[in-house]
């Protein structure tokens, strides 16, 4: 059973940052997506970034400039730097792994990202 463990999530004023951090706690050795949901009270779960096991990443509009998604392949571990935080950012902030082999889907269990004005 694969188990996504998150980390580094808190609350902040508006402006600063935040580290999020998921470990995989098993090694994949095929190709892979890992990277982080997120979802505000009220509203659907939608993306946030995205990196594959190729270093390729993708990221939602709302984030881009202000967010990086990183990966360490030996560790299975993904971390999103978030700089200059608003307040639309709170959510709880999932951590996802896509194996694209069998296409089985993981979820974190949540962190919750506050941001206060």
């Amino acid at each position: 059973q694969v188990q996504l463990v998150e980390s580094g999530g808190g609350s902040v004023q508006a402006g600063g940052s935040l580290r999020l951090s998921c470990a995989a706690s098993v090694i994949f050795f095929s190709n892979n997506v890992m990277g982080w949901y997120r979802q505000a009270p009220g509203k659907q779960r939608e993306l946030v970034a995205v990196v594959t096991s190729g270093s390729t990443t993708n990221y939602a509009d709302s984030v881009k400039g202000r967010f990086t998604i990183s990966r360490d392949n030996a560790k299975n571990t993904v971390f999103l730097q978030m700089n200059s935080l608003k307040p639309e950012d709170t959510a709880v902030y999932y951590c996802y792994l896509k194996t694209i082999l069998t296409g089985a889907d993981y979820w974190g269990q949540g962190t919750q990202v506050t941001v206060s004005s």
